[in-house]
């Protein structure tokens, strides 16, 4: 009887529970998952040029493989999962990856273009993807090493910028002041300029009793003349 009860009061908060409640335990479970892809042994992969994207193009669907997980689009909505067999999840966002892809790659695939460059494709085992890509992303090998097998593409390379004032040499900036004097005795020759600084050099050594000596002479002189 108290089992009856508890099981009667239990439905009646259920149907009481107001509506914004009741629509919060049912967000997200009208979202279809994207079925399971049905592939016959190792999906072999492309890296797309300029990118460090991985797509499977021999598929009618699109699935990509970035930054360790596999990605893709269903019904409007994007799913991504770390097996591309199984386990895929709702994304909420368009990743960010997409926006470099041009919407024309499957038809360079089938033309061996890209940008109008030859592009020599290489195809790579879906686990070789999963265990190197990222190393590969590190060291930029497939376009360093491989230039993404696209035949004379140069990426452009961006412009030294000019030295501002401040990052020049100091020398090229400095001002010198040179006073008239100067001027004159850089005019001199080397001996002449020699000459007048041993004189002023005697004129400064001259002491007291010196400077007296010169008085009493002057003195001396003067006593003559008066006489």
């Amino acid at each position: 009887m108290n089992k009856i009860l508890s099981g009667t009061l239990f439905l009646a908060l259920i149907c009481a529970a107001p509506q914004p409640m009741m629509a919060g335990v049912n967000v997200g479970i009208h979202i279809s998952l994207p079925h399971p892809i049905m592939y016959s042994g190792s999906p072999q992969m492309i890296v797309l040029p300029e990118t460090n994207v991985y797509v499977v193009p021999d598929m009618e669907e699109e699935l990509f493989f970035y930054d360790g997980w596999w990605w893709r689009p269903w019904e409007g909505r994007w799913f991504r999962s770390r097996d591309y067999r199984s386990g895929w999840n709702h994304y909420s966002h368009v990743p960010s990856f997409y926006a470099s892809i041009p919407s024309s790659w499957r038809s360079d695939y089938r033309e061996h273009r890209w940008r109008g460059h030859q592009w020599n494709y290489q195809h790579i085992p879906q686990q070789h993807v999963e265990n190197n890509w990222q190393a590969w992303k590190k060291s930029r090998y497939w376009e360093k090493q491989k230039s993404w097998g696209v035949e004379d593409l140069h990426r452009r390379q961006p412009q030294p910028r000019a030295r501002s004032v401040q990052q020049q040499r100091p020398d090229q900036h400095r001002e010198i002041n040179h006073t008239p004097q100067q001027f004159r005795e850089n005019d001199q020759p080397q001996h002449q300029r020699t000459e007048q600084k041993n004189s002023k050099r005697d004129e400064n050594q001259d002491g007291p009793q010196q400077q007296e000596k010169h008085s009493r002479d002057n003195d001396k002189h003067h006593g003559k003349q008066d006489r």
